[in-house]
């Protein structure tokens, strides 16, 4: 028997965990677990079953992966309406974009890693240029599964941002999730949604009961005189459990919810970003490079709104493999190291 001694500097080897690391949420997490909050199983396959009942125009996609991005409950509903393409996103992208040119709205679903990665072409040529009504709808976004850097899509947001026509949403729980369905189904163009899938959280509506999702709207879920926390995806739940902690101490956190990450909108960031006084900060669930942070910060420099800015983010750097709370809270992305790093930079 060959035995290997460990060397760091050798990216082949496997990383070595230390004692006692771990925890109870397994590496590959299909679900994201939030305490306090009723969860929703399936929002996003069951919304589009909804809305396939009727319209005709819709179509299921999947690259092998229908159990895993829910679009197994529209399989089941509409099995002539549904195809499974195999572990081909290449072949996948390409036939949606052959459904839309023939008057239907396809729904094609992946890992956001391989979408953005293995994919991008074949959005780009085929689908973003032509500005055709496809919807790629991924899970696994983000730090969402900790089965290192083949699967965690820490980069998407910064590899789709540049690309013309596409629309990018990323929503917090599954009241938005649900309500995001009708609108991608509604909206004359491509769109790429990032997907919380299995048992979702549903957030929102406990702090913000009015809420509606709106394609291009970002929307003030919790007012506050202290700080402004500006966030997508998941983040925008983990910033208002941290704002509710916050307020133990007589912290003042306000919470604006930005679901659409292009069209970004400028005017409410603006003007909530321009009241005085308040830190702002942006927390998302992407590298700090090239994502919603970048996206905030450009646009308050070019109109003159200059607030004491900071950004929540994961590093620059290809990931751990692990269980997701360490994962978390290793990156600054759980819930008490969002509430750590705000009350430092107060």
């Amino acid at each position: 028997m060959v035995t290997r001694t460990y060397d760091p500097h050798r990216k082949w080897e496997p990383r070595i965990p230390t004692p006692g690391e771990g925890g109870k949420t397994s590496a590959m997490i299909a679900s994201l677990a939030a305490e306090g909050y009723d969860a929703v199983p399936a929002p996003f396959g069951h919304a589009l079953v909804a809305q396939a009942r009727s319209d005709a125009r819709i179509v299921g996609l999947t690259a092998d992966l229908a159990k895993y991005t829910d679009l197994h409950i529209f399989a089941e509903a509409f099995p002539e309406r549904f195809y499974q393409m195999g572990m081909a996103e290449q072949v996948m992208i390409s036939a949606a974009a052959g459904m839309a040119r023939e008057g239907f709205i396809p729904f094609a679903t992946t890992y956001a890693v391989f979408a953005s990665r293995r994919a991008y072409d074949f959005i780009a040529m085929a689908i973003a240029e032509e500005n055709l009504p496809v919807k790629i709808v991924c899970a696994l976004p983000g730090l969402t599964t900790g089965y290192g850097p083949s699967h965690q899509a820490t980069e998407d947001f910064a590899i789709f941002r540049g690309l013309p026509n596409l629309t990018i949403v990323d929503p917090c729980d599954a009241i938005d999730v649900a309500q995001a369905v009708p609108a991608l189904v509604a909206h004359d163009g491509p769109v790429y949604m990032r997907l919380l899938r299995g048992k979702v959280p549903s957030v929102i509506h406990k702090h913000c009961p009015d809420y509606q999702f709106e394609l291009g709207k970002a929307k003030l879920l919790r007012d506050g005189k202290d700080v402004l926390v500006i966030a997508s995806g998941f983040m925008t739940m983990r910033a208002l459990d941290a704002a509710v902690e916050a307020e133990k101490d007589g912290i003042s956190i306000a919470v604006l919810h930005c679901p659409t990450i292009k069209p970004l909108d400028t005017d409410t960031i603006l003007a909530q970003a321009g009241q005085p006084g308040r830190l702002v900060v942006t927390a998302e669930n992407h590298t700090r490079i090239g994502g919603l942070g970048e996206a905030v910060a450009s646009t308050l420099l070019t109109n003159g709104v200059t607030p004491k800015f900071r950004m929540i983010g994961l590093p620059d750097q290809f990931l751990d493999a692990g269980a997701l709370p360490t994962l978390h809270d290793r990156y600054g992305i759980s819930t008490t190291a969002i509430l750590s790093q705000i009350r430092g930079w107060l």
